[in-house]
């Protein structure tokens, strides 16, 4: 049987903050470690039938940066949605969210400049 691995390292602050985090598989098409500013991990608990996740971010992530992330996160459920369960309407009622919080995020933006 085929295993495949991801690896997670965070560099914390003295206020055990997260300043780097890096990450790394056995099937990323990129070789070595990566660094990212963002991730999000949510894993379901079918003993209590809930959701556990992680969400960790660095110092430096930005909140434009921030939302964008949320965005295209909520997105990919989206589409992991529709493969999973072919409930169309629920994917694209997801998407319709990801739409209206893109054009406001982008006029946020605009006024920021």
């Amino acid at each position: 049987m085929k295993k495949s691995e991801i690896h997670f390292t965070v560099e914390l602050d003295e206020q055990n903050i997260p300043d780097k985090i890096f990450w790394e598989a056995t099937d990323n098409p990129n070789e070595g470690i990566n660094d990212t500013r963002a991730i999000a991990i949510a894993v379901w608990d079918h003993y209590h039938r809930g959701t556990l996740k992680i969400d960790l971010w660095t110092k430096d992530m930005e909140v434009f940066e921030m939302k964008r992330f949320y965005i295209e996160l909520m997105s990919g459920i989206a589409d992991t949605l529709l493969t999973a369960t072919n409930d169309n309407a629920m994917a694209e009622a997801i998407e319709g969210v990801c739409e209206t919080l893109s054009k406001r995020l982008d006029e946020e933006m605009k006024a920021a400049k």
